[in-house]
């Protein structure tokens, strides 16, 4: 049997690949948090809300209208992304021109609503989502076998990864993102609807959630507890990567998941805190994060 650092092969590269999946959710759910604030400066603390409600909708969708996976994975983060512009509109709003803790403590609030809602509706036990049929079975790598499902999250979560990577980062839309909130006056004196552009970044920001929320609902339990056990976590990834670094999101994200992975095959007790341990050096090290920009 062959070993590594004294492990079977089959376990270190199951494990492994369970952290890149892992991964792959931190990814993806540090980057909306990161879009949202390193675009608008907004501590978004009801982005774990926002994912359960993308995992809770496509549920229920299939329960009381029949709409199936693929048909929620477009339909959900449009939805729920709408019910972020109404947030923006009507709330955070009114209070963007105040500090960025307000922000943090209103989402906050906003994130024990919709949680404490769903409790009092659903109850704290997790419901079942099942599988799609073409997603079913898995792949014989031959050290492992990889279930077909975990390989499309992982896949998924990168094209959407890298896509709004690119568009923020190399195209004339994302520089007019850029722009807009760096220099408002400015972007508005040359005709751009700036607090429209700032409306639509948080709603696409609160879609990347809802996204990852469908993206979960078959591997996960859904329940209304669901993002706020995650958004710690992926708080202390933004943290690492740098507060508004998309590169930095993405990255540090799958890195924080294939750690969080081994540290599972080598010391299990370590798996539920590395990620903050890391948070700690980073934060004595380089303050602003591996990919931040220094103040």
């Amino acid at each position: 049997m062959t070993m590594i650092f004294g492990v079977p092969l089959a376990v270190f590269m199951g494990q492994l690949m369970l952290g890149l999946i892992n991964g792959a959710f931190y990814a993806l759910l540090s980057l909306g948090l990161a879009v949202i604030f390193g675009l608008l400066k907004i501590i978004n603390f009801a982005h774990g809300a926002q994912y359960m409600l993308g995992a809770f909708a496509a549920m229920l969708a299939l329960e009381y209208l029949g709409i199936n996976y693929w048909a929620a994975l477009l339909l959900v983060p449009l939805v729920v992304g709408a019910l972020g512009v109404v947030i923006e509109r009507l709330v955070l709003r009114r209070i963007a021109h105040l500090d960025h803790l307000y922000g943090l403590l209103l989402t906050y609030g906003l994130a024990l609503i919709l949680e404490g809602t769903l409790i009092n509706i659903f109850g704290v036990s997790g419901s079942s989502y099942p599988t799609p049929e073409a997603l079913l079975g898995g792949l014989n790598l031959g050290f492992m076998f990889l279930p077909t499902y975990r390989a499309w999250v992982l896949v998924a979560a990168l094209v959407v990864c890298v896509g709004t990577w690119f568009v923020i980062e190399r195209t004339r839309l994302g520089a007019y993102l850029r722009a807009g909130t760096e220099n408002p006056a400015l972007m508005q004196a040359f005709g751009v609807n700036v607090p429209q552009l700032i409306t639509l970044t948080y709603g696409f920001g609160v879609a990347l959630a809802a996204f990852a929320g469908v993206l979960a609902a078959p591997l996960y339990p859904v329940s209304p507890t669901m993002g706020s056990s995650l958004l710690i976590v992926v708080f202390a990834v933004v943290v690492i990567g740098g507060m508004g670094s998309i590169l930095g999101a993405v990255l540090t994200g799958l890195a924080m998941g294939l750690i969080e992975g081994l540290t599972k095959v080598y010391y299990p007790e370590a798996a539920n805190t590395v990620i903050f341990l890391v948070m700690i050096l980073v934060l004595l090290l380089r303050p602003a994060g591996l990919f931040g920009k220094e103040a």
